[in-house]
């Protein structure tokens, strides 16, 4: 089985929760720079003297497949615990299974697709 974790964290946490990744030797990651809100809905500012609402807030995005319901677990509660601030708009994690995946190169498919090509 094959489960996508997908993580969306603070700006400010990227380069915690990257290493805290390589510490548990998570080898293949995909990080974007998104924007998103969540209940909170964003928050207002003062812009050259008049209040502005900032609705979309900067956040990192991680992408991780492993191959095991363990490997979930120990990614997740990697992340979780990186992190965490306790304040509103610390993220969301989420996982699902994959129903296939491909190496575009050699073909090879599932978990095969997953590993090192060293």
């Amino acid at each position: 089985m094959l489960i996508k974790i997908e993580a969306i964290v603070r700006e400010e946490k990227y380069e915690e929760v990257k290493e805290a990744l390589n510490r548990i030797q998570v080898n293949g990651i995909t990080v974007a720079q998104i924007m998103g809100c969540g209940v909170q809905r964003g928050y207002k500012e003062i812009v050259r003297g008049s209040e502005v609402d900032i609705f979309l807030q900067p956040k990192i995005k991680f992408e991780i497949v492993v191959s095991s319901e363990e490997w979930e677990k120990k990614v997740i509660d990697t992340i979780q615990k990186t992190a965490y601030t306790g304040e509103v708009g610390d993220g969301k994690i989420f996982s699902y299974e994959i129903r296939s995946a491909m190496r575009i190169r050699t073909k090879e498919t599932g978990y095969d697709a997953l590993q090192s090509e060293f």
